[in-house]
């Protein structure tokens, strides 16, 4: 099964008739193009099929590759073609950054369109697993445990070896690959966590591993089978979880709440994965999603002003928009990002 289709916009021409297209210099590529997250393209694609519909500028090309792939498309340089946006479940990293300078790409556009969480799933049919800790993860995925001073291979088979309250079933995760953001976030708030609540991360400093030492094999994944990285978007590790009843798998909000169907979430920290929960903080594994906009294209292609007004303004990225029915949690400063975006305010105007 794949994502549900995509909510319906009525009357969404006239409440955003503020943002109507104006005239702009025609270029040999006239259509805004994007590229990046998994987590932020089904946004990005209702806001480019909206965009289409209500301005008189075509309908912006967004493709997915995670976000480190975009990102690095994003700063192969300026020009018509390179890409203008680069969508993001991650901040942009300084050596992103410097790579984008070395490049040409000097002004870069930071814009937060609100907040995900990260569910994790299992097939509704699948393993009685409806609760999970941090612990639970970094037991059942670290490449190596810190064992009576020694640091052994992970011994752990079953989710019950784990903790002895999940299911004697074995450990099958699908993870999401280093390219993509929600990596990141589940290394360290996940992972990472996990490794401090158990005490691994104490017994590793204590045994004489450095900080970066400790935490690196924190977040250090097995390699054995037991994990699996997705290198793909979240309907690959749903075609996973489909072929094996036992996987459990890392999904976004949004994609999850569009699959409940076919795929039942478990608490985190006995907290359930809703919007309500991410947006007051509650849930533990929470990531603000971004995309990043070349100032150097704003004003040569055409409507990519238009467009980056258009996804933050409150009828489309507002609690009461169709991004919200959805799954994104609409950000309480959003108008922030209004004025960020109207004003052109770069990265290193904000001392970044």
């Amino acid at each position: 099964m794949l994502l549900a289709s995509r909510p319906t916009l009525p009357a969404l021409a006239l409440a955003l008739t503020m943002l109507s297209a104006t005239g702009a210099v025609a270029q040999t590529r006239d259509n805004v193009q994007v590229a990046g997250s998994s987590t932020v393209l089904p946004y990005a694609s209702i806001v480019a099929e909206a965009f289409g519909e209500n301005t008189d500028f075509p309908t912006p090309v967004v493709e997915s590759g995670g976000s480190s792939a975009g990102l690095a498309r994003f700063c192969e340089g300026v020009g018509e073609n390179t890409i203008d946006i680069a969508n993001a479940s991650r901040a942009i990293r300084e050596g992103e950054i410097a790579a984008c300078a070395a490049n040409g790409v000097t002004e870069i556009i930071e814009v937060r369109i609100g907040y995900d969480g990260i569910v994790f799933a299992s097939r509704v049919d699948g393993p009685d697993i409806d609760a999970f800790e941090p612990a639970d993860w970094y037991l059942a995925l670290a490449e190596r445990l810190p064992l009576n001073g020694t640091m052994l291979a992970n011994p752990n088979r079953t989710w019950a070896d784990a903790n002895p309250d999940l299911p004697d079933v074995e450990i099958a995760a699908y993870i999401p690959g280093t390219k993509h953001g929600t990596r990141e976030v589940f290394e360290e708030q996940v992972l990472l966590a996990g490794c401090e609540d158990v005490g691994a991360l104490q017994a590793m400093l204590d045994m004489g591993l450095s900080e970066d030492e400790a935490e690196d094999a924190c977040v250090s994944v097995r390699t054995d089978g037991s994990a699996v990285d997705i290198d793909g978007d979240y309907t690959e590790t749903l075609a996973r979880i489909e072929s094996n009843p036992q996987g459990v798998g890392v999904f976004g909000l949004s994609f999850y709440e569009n699959n409940t169907s076919t795929l039942k979430a478990a608490t985190m920290g006995g907290v359930e994965p809703t919007a309500q929960t991410i947006a007051s903080g509650e849930y533990p594994v929470s990531r603000p999603l971004f995309f990043y906009v070349k100032k150097a294209h704003l004003g040569v292609i055409p409507g990519l002003k238009e467009f980056t007004s258009f996804f933050v303004a409150d009828p489309l990225a507002g609690p009461k928009g169709p991004l919200a029915n959805y799954g994104l949690v609409s950000d309480p400063e959003l108008a922030e990002t209004q004025a960020k975006v109207e004003n052109e305010i770069t990265l290193s105007q904000e001392g970044l």
